[in-house]
């Protein structure tokens, strides 16, 4: 055997180049993100359509309750899902149960307000106010949590905020300098800062648990507060008569909205940086949009395409962060 031959056989095979394989998660997370802002999105055009139909308090309740059933059957059957990748609830999770109480509190009081606010809102207009939770919860998070921002992240913030501001007031300077927000609107808007001031939390609570099991514990919670602030609306409600619609809505809103987007998130998390999974938060008026148009709704003119321009612009800088 030659000398060449002899090195060649002694020298170790190369690793394999992890390039490719963590290309493909990184666009598996992606796809996930994507689904996960479809998926909400259609929250909002769908409660438009039911909003007057029920009440706002009743239907987030029976979201919840449902909601936690079946996150809890998850958690309880799904490798993975649970603490370290485990499955099932430790005692560990339901350590300080005031946290859930706190971030159920906040996540049910978003809902009640946003169906509240659908109720003379447009979807439109209402997921670009949606886009401002990323602005108002970095000032959360550095209020909270001394969370700082990138130069990208910080850019992205201003022209998603800007973009969500004429798309608000559809490009009407007289009525930005009004703040002419309407009611509906304003209703929302308050939730917003709720959902905003949820992420933070969210993530300042967390003691190790899982997101799945987290979401599933703050639904439970939720049952109580959502429960405890419409239990009139909640008996008063006459399930038996209420559109097919409005079970229709229950359904998306517990299957898609809240069970799959958590799992999309979760899926995405461990693939994308923060930033990134931040990012999609920006597609939600381009998604209602498309769900107003194939609900044969009307949909705002060309009026606030600058918007949604400026938009999809927060979502490609957020996306070129590393």
């Amino acid at each position: 055997m030659s000398a060449p031959e002899l090195q060649t056989a002694a020298d170790p095979a190369p690793a394999p180049d992890p390039a490719p394989t963590l290309r493909r998660e990184a666009l598996r997370g992606h796809a996930a993100m994507l689904a996960f802002s479809a998926a909400v999105s259609g929250s909002f055009s769908l409660g438009a359509m039911v909003a007057n139909d029920i009440s706002p308090a009743a239907l987030t309740t029976a979201r919840f309750l449902l909601s936690a059933i079946i996150l809890a059957l998850l958690v309880a059957l799904v490798p993975g899902s649970g603490r370290l990748g485990r499955r099932g609830f430790t005692p560990a999770d339901f350590s300080a149960p005031w946290r859930y109480a706190v971030l159920g509190l906040l996540y049910a009081g978003y809902f009640v307000l946003m169906f509240e606010g659908l109720k003379t809102a447009n979807p439109v207009a209402a997921g670009a106010v949606f886009t401002l939770t990323p602005l108002i919860a970095a000032g959360f998070g550095w209020l909270l949590l001394r969370q700082g921002l990138t130069r990208s992240m910080a850019a992205a913030l201003t022209v998603g905020a800007l973009g969500a501001v004429w798309v608000i007031f559809r490009g009407d300077l007289q009525a930005l300098l009004g703040f002419e927000l309407g009611l509906g609107l304003g209703i929302y808007f308050l939730g917003v800062i709720l959902h905003a001031l949820y992420a933070p939390l969210l993530k300042g609570f967390n003691r190790g648990e899982s997101a799945m099991v987290t979401i599933a514990l703050v639904s439970l919670a939720g049952i109580f507060v959502a429960g405890a602030y419409g239990w009139h609306d909640l008996l008063a409600t006459d399930w038996r008569a209420l559109p097919p619609l409005v079970y229709v809505t229950l359904a998306y809103l517990v299957l898609l909205a809240t069970v799959f987007s958590a799992s999309a998130m979760q899926y995405a998390a461990q693939r994308l940086p923060a930033s990134k999974v931040m990012a999609y938060t920006y597609l939600t008026p381009v998604w209602i949009i498309i769900w107003e148009l194939s609900l044969g709704n009307a949909v705002p003119g060309l009026i606030v395409l600058p918007g949604i321009l400026l938009i999809v612009g927060a979502l490609l800088i957020l996306l070129r962060e590393d």
